[in-house]
């Protein structure tokens, strides 16, 4: 079970989803995710939002012109994202079972985003595997991008994964570190709470 279960409880994804309207309507950018991704990779190129949710990142991404996959576990958040573009494909699949050809798609993505603290709230252990698997679908030279806290500042648990311990996960699944921000402004990383990291295969 991941941490994500075991937190989110009775949390559905019509919350989280009313969560980000209502930012948006108060005027804060709620599109810093995709902003940050698409300056990566050209339009059109393919994305897998690994851990997509209600789609937020994911739909404006496409809306952007790219061609985008959404997977996440979470079948009430899934329900959202369906509901608010159900053209898009999404798939409801734990990442560390996560492979392109069992859901019959392509493989070769060129980049991958893990927005919203998708690594800290694996279940324990899995991380390893999780980034092998996602790293197994990029294509040569592809990225994986993943934005997520490591405090109690900017965590929703109690912090478990420092940025040593995903740097390791991402050497031992065949990727290299490029370069690490601290917010989606790619704001230059200072060692604090929160990090976006930018690692290629």
């Amino acid at each position: 079970m991941s941490r994500w279960t075991d937190m989110a409880g009775k949390t559905s994804g019509e919350d989280y989803a009313a969560r980000f309207a209502a930012l948006a309507r108060s005027g804060k950018n709620v599109h810093g995710e995709a902003r940050f991704c698409a300056a990566l990779v050209p339009v059109g190129a393919r994305v897998l939002d690994a851990g997509c949710g209600t789609g937020r990142v994911m739909i404006r991404l496409a809306e952007l012109g790219y061609d985008c996959v959404g997977v996440d576990l979470d079948a009430s958040m899934l329900a959202v994202a369906r509901k608010l573009s159900p053209g898009l494909p999404w798939f409801q699949l734990d990442l560390a079972e996560f492979e392109p050809a069992l859901l019959g798609i392509a493989g070769g993505f060129d980049l991958v985003v893990a927005a919203g603290n998708i690594f800290p709230l694996l279940a324990p252990g899995t991380e390893t595997t999780v980034v092998e698997r996602l790293s197994a679908a990029l294509r040569p030279g592809g990225l994986l991008v993943a934005g997520f806290g490591l405090d109690e500042a900017h965590l929703p648990v109690p912090p478990g994964l420092t940025l040593s311990d995903y740097d390791d996960c991402c050497a031992a699944g065949g990727l290299t570190l490029v370069d690490r921000f601290a917010t989606w402004d790619a704001d230059p990383y200072d060692g604090g709470g929160y990090a976006v990291s930018v690692h290629r295969r």
